[in-house]
């Protein structure tokens, strides 16, 4: 760690976070003050003595890791990159919550340097932190402490431990003994509807130490008590750290320990602030002396950042050590994926999920970087990589995760295993829970992360189970997030062509359904071929012209469109069988080849085993849809294409109905 910088310059810090706190939001006349205001001590020790980071290389692979999980409070953030040397200008202060600018309203990943994961739904951070946390002692297992050898910080607020994903999250890494995650806790009192009492009375502190934290209270505007607690936190390793650090919201302004700081303070107000603080100079213009507090850190970051340069040149001069660390460190290569997956012609009837898991149990063995898990159900989601062990506490070498049922912080951590770099992380649960994963997956697709969510027993036919556990709305619901790719199979090729459309995919996560009942292998020839296109002719139609019908199947349903195909085809009608697995990608084809696929002038019938939102963009006037208008039944699975008229008679009567 860097020198303590003196007790007036660590003040002078603060004050200067402060003033550009209140100049940005002034002049955006929008944002939140209250959390830069209360935190900024905390800000200043933190980022001028523990983390190890060089504003000059942002992605230093060795590099901590800062996630401000309270993302309102981005103006606290955006200071410390601008004062410790990273690529934010005062220019990008002034730009606060303005269009195309780096420093939006709450961090985003991927468009400020600096910024480790995008927050702001709170309990997503400090998800995400956990899983950056589980990354690092996963790499360091496999290459030592020469090559991966940091740690991960939090700022965590209030809101953050109420939201239930976060107590998840950190019950996980308790569990794990993740003793190289810290969260800062600021414990301030006040949410947006007034004092946190109206809705939270535990004991945080001691919620924390039965997950098995180490727990420091703190007075959060003492930068010597939270230098210590940082200290504590640095030499102690075998369990993660909550300091609680209390502090005084909106610190300086009118507004002080009210719900009024969380939004946007008047002029008035500002003014006052500024004169509280004793601040006279220009708005965003800084003291050279508050700069230096930052960049003596980031000059010792760069030391140490050019040290670990020299020792990865030295352990990667071993070839097995340096092909092993190229492989988990760039995107999965082609080769690397099509040689090794499983050819399942003539494999019989297979579940998708079970075809999924053999593709897993090939790729596993060429693609050192992928790891995952279920939520408590790896033999249903046949999530499992035989061979390898299972991550436990303080044996991190392993690549099976066991998340215990805990979805959405399941989640969440594998975002924060593909933000930190060197791990394609898959996760698996059933997949009418997607629902309580929802929130994470929507932040994967903002932040570009490449997570793979594989969801089984797919639709009405889990059976006995019953419409709780019967997905109908999921595959709209899925749909509807954009920069996710659903892929829906319907046979082992089609999934081992799903799996490698997204592994080769870099810029966003794909989510499978996967069946729990058998379907039978597709014989036509080029399944895997045609379906990394998303939507295919599977079975084309007889004589010239266009088909006089065009039934267009996912999953299980396209195996009724096939047998009803087949019987209007021996009765001499042009029908065609199209294959859709994965809308999204069909969609990004060129017009020309959605053409070939589903000609204009051709009406279509569309099966699936949900409701029509979400398919109805192929449906025109005169087309239809057969699918599930409300929810499932518990019954054998084999009697519910029945009761529902998913099965090839019924969509045979539809088809008729429309060739009149």
């Amino acid at each position: 760690m860097a020198a303590a910088p003196s007790p007036e310059a660590a003040a002078l810090a603060a004050r200067t976070i402060r003033a550009l706190t209140v100049d940005a939001v002034r002049h955006a006349s929008s944002g939140h003050v209250g959390l830069p205001l209360g935190c900024a001590e905390i800000g200043v020790s933190l980022f001028s003595e523990f983390l190890r980071h060089d504003p000059a290389e942002p992605g230093w692979p060795d590099r901590d890791r800062f996630v401000l999980s309270a993302g309102h409070g981005s103006m606290l953030l955006y200071s410390l990159l601008h004062l410790s040397g990273y690529a934010v200008s005062t220019e990008d202060l002034r730009s606060f919550r303005q269009l195309h600018s780096r420093t939006p309203g709450h961090p985003e990943h991927g468009l400020t340097p600096g910024v480790e994961a995008t927050t702001g739904p709170l309990g997503q951070g400090i998800t995400n932190a956990v899983g950056m946390a589980l990354a690092e002692r996963m790499l360091s297992a496999r290459f030592g402490p020469e090559l991966v050898d940091h740690r991960t910080w939090v700022l965590a607020s209030d809101g953050d431990l109420m939201e239930g994903v976060s107590g998840e999250a950190c019950s996980f890494a308790g569990h794990l003994g993740l003793g190289r995650l810290t969260v800062l806790y600021d414990d301030n009192g006040i949410t947006i509807d007034g004092p946190t009492s109206l809705a939270f009375s535990e004991d945080a502190c001691r919620r924390y130490e039965s997950y098995g934290w180490d727990v420091q209270e703190v007075d959060g505007h003492d930068p010597a008590a939270v230098r210590g607690a940082l200290e504590r936190a640095r030499l102690s390793e075998d369990r993660p750290h909550l300091i609680r650090c209390r502090t005084h919201i909106g610190f300086g302004s009118p507004a002080v320990d009210t719900h009024e700081a969380h939004g946007t303070i008047g002029d008035e107000q500002t003014d006052q602030t500024r004169e509280a603080l004793g601040w006279t100079l220009e708005p965003f213009e800084v003291p050279d002396a508050a700069r230096g507090v930052f960049r003596a850190n980031a000059a010792r970051g760069a030391e140490l950042r050019a040290e670990w340069e020299q020792r990865r040149r030295r352990a990667l001069a071993d070839p097995s050590v340096a092909e092993l660390w190229e492989q988990m460190h760039r995107p999965v290569a082609l080769e690397d994926v099509v040689e090794r997956l499983p050819d399942l012609r003539g494999a019989g009837s297979m579940a998708t999920r079970k075809a999924s898991g053999k593709v897993i149990g090939a790729l596993a063995r060429g693609v050192p970087s992928l790891v995952g898990g279920s939520a408590d159900l790896s033999g249903s989601n046949a999530t499992g990589i035989a061979d390898s062990a299972v991550v436990e506490r303080g044996k991190f070498e392993g690549r099976n995760i066991h998340f215990g049922v805990r979805e959405h912080a399941m989640a969440g951590i594998a975002s924060g295993l593909a933000l930190h770099g060197g791990f394609r992380p898959f996760v698996g649960t059933f997949m009418v829970f997607s629902d309580y994963m929802r929130p994470a997956i929507r932040l994967a697709a903002i932040m570009r992360q490449p997570v793979i969510y594989v969801f089984t027993h797919d639709s009405i036919y889990v059976g006995e189970d019953g419409p709780t556990h019967q997905p109908v709305e999921h595959y709209a619901s899925l749909r509807a997030v954009p920069n996710l790719q659903l892929w829906r199979p319907a046979d082992g090729r089609e999934t081992v062509a799903a799996w490698r459309a997204a592994l080769e995919r870099t810029q966003g996560p794909v989510a499978f359904a996967l069946s729990r009942q058998d379907l039978p292998i597709l014989e036509a020839e080029g399944v895997e071929r045609d379906a990394l296109r998303g939507g295919y002719v599977l079975s084309s139609e007889s004589g010239a012209g266009d088909p006089e019908l065009v039934l267009v199947g996912t999953g299980s349903e396209l195996h009724a469109a096939l047998e009803a195909a087949n019987t209007l085809a021996s009765e001499g009608l042009r029908v065609r069988v199209v294959s859709l697995p994965c809308l999204e990608r069909f969609l990004d084809q060129d017009p020309d080849y959605r053409r070939q696929v589903l000609p204009p002038a051709s009406p279509r019938l569309v099966v699936e085993a949900g409701v029509e939102l979400g398919l109805a963009q192929l449906l025109r006037p005169g087309d239809r849809f057969q699918g599930m208008s409300g929810f499932g039944a518990s019954a054998p699975w084999s009697e519910l294409a029945g009761e529902f008229e998913l099965g090839g008679d019924a969509v045979l009567r539809t088809a008729r109905a429309m060739l009149g």
